[in-house]
């Protein structure tokens, strides 16, 4: 596929590879949401996002609301877990459902005679808007997903991936149109890196790992015992909806498949990939996103640390490390988070201080006490890319997915895999 940027600077495979998470899952920053792009949805648990682990995807595959509303991680994808060893990930969406005895068969999404639109980025248009179509341009392609449980390898269709990722990465009690998003999102994602070339896992025979370092999957053993008595066949069906609904469809950046970073919940706002990463992508700006504050669990949380906690977390120490701390706000970034602190006279980035303590976001404020300090904070995951809650409220409001991946990725087109040149 040659629309695909294989040459990339050192930089840039950086960043990618921090943003892979996503990392979000978002995981944290790995991997950005390019990937799966999320702070969200490990094990059913909300976003992949890129975050405090240098992997986008972090802050989404932690999380474990799966079956509750949740808040990633991603590819960009980029996710983030929601608890991995206080590195929250920006996934976090819901826990699995009750497992099931029974099912190991093949749960790949139902052939269907309906395919996606070639292009679907005009309001209004969605997925199942669609006209029978011919197969597309992702028919026969596979994935060797590196099961890391059991050290085999899953050969699978593309489109059966994609649906075990989305089991992965996003609660199954979300919109249907959330769920569609998150779909395309993760296809975007391993289109992407199916075509890259970049490969670390080529050794072990492999393609992507089932965890948040590329995306969260589901084995389709697993898929198939996932849940118990009526829940099993209703949310199967759902996810194979959500993905026959959009089979072929990528977000795409001027003819070429975005890095589709998401994470959980945002504080209000998405961030500028720059703000969080180094690196500057004109589809990751910043952007409004007011429904994560009323139905995300994640949107405000506390810690407090005692204050030798807080200056050993902090690396500081001697003089720098004594008495009750002086803590500045120096600036903010334009999707409201902290962008750069003074912590007695030591200059640190709201992600140092984020990642450091092991907060849920960079968007925080504190109260100093006699014996130790309270951090508040605001949304879950580094907040570039898509916000998984921010798109189950959009959904909630009869949103598409095409409108919420238009919103969250700027400047973007939703189209068939064959559209590419």
């Amino acid at each position: 596929m040659r629309w695909f940027l294989t040459e990339e600077s050192a930089e840039g495979k950086a960043d990618m590879q921090a943003m892979t998470e996503a990392r979000g899952g978002f995981a944290d920053d790995k991997q950005p949401a390019f990937m799966s792009f999320a702070d969200p949805v490990g094990n059913g648990k909300l976003g992949q996002a890129v975050d405090a682990s240098d992997d986008i995807r972090k802050d989404a595959a932690a999380s474990d609301m799966a079956e509750k509303p949740g808040t990633h991680a991603g590819a960009v994808p980029v996710v983030e877990s929601e608890d991995r060893g206080k590195q929250p990930t920006d996934r976090e969406a819901g826990s699995p459902g009750m497992v099931s005895k029974g099912a190991t068969g093949d749960v790949s999404p139902p052939e269907t005679s309906q395919q996606a639109p070639e292009d679907v980025t005009s309001v209004g248009k969605s997925p199942k808007q669609a006209e029978p179509a011919v197969k597309g341009a992702l028919e026969g392609v596979t994935v060797r997903v590196y099961l890391t449980g059991t050290g085999t390898v899953e050969k699978v269709p593309i489109e059966t991936y994609v649906m075990g990722v989305l089991a992965g990465e996003m609660p199954i009690d979300f919109e249907l149109e959330a769920l569609k998003a998150q779909a395309i999102a993760a296809r975007t994602y391993i289109v992407r890196r199916l075509a890259s070339g970049d490969n670390e896992l080529a050794s072990r025979g492999a393609d992507v790992s089932d965890t948040v370092e590329h995306q969260v999957y589901v084995s389709k053993k697993e898929l198939g015992r996932r849940w118990e008595g009526e829940a099993e066949a209703e949310n199967l069906a759902k996810l194979a909806q959500a993905v026959r609904e959009t089979e072929g469809l990528v977000v795409t950046y001027e003819g070429e498949p975005i890095q589709a970073a998401f994470f959980s919940t945002s504080n209000g706002y998405t961030e500028n990939s720059e703000e969080y990463w180094t690196m500057s992508l004109p589809y990751l700006r910043s952007v409004d996103s007011p429904w994560d504050k009323s139905i995300s669990p994640r949107y405000e949380q506390e810690e407090t640390f005692e204050l030798s906690r807080f200056y050993k977390l902090m690396g500081m120490k001697g003089k720098k490390a004594k008495g009750k701390p002086s803590i500045k706000l120096v600036d903010k970034t334009e999707g409201n988070r902290i962008k750069s602190i003074s912590v007695n006279g030591t200059a640190f980035t709201g992600r140092e201080v984020r990642e450091r303590l092991g907060l849920a976001s960079s968007q925080f404020s504190w109260k100093i006490g006699k014996e130790g300090i309270t951090f508040t904070t605001y949304g879950f995951g580094h907040g570039v890319g898509m916000s998984q809650w921010g798109a189950n409220g959009m959904a909630k409001e009869g949103r598409t997915a095409v409108d919420i991946l238009l919103h969250y990725y700027s400047g973007t087109k939703v189209e068939q895999a064959s559209n590419l040149p």
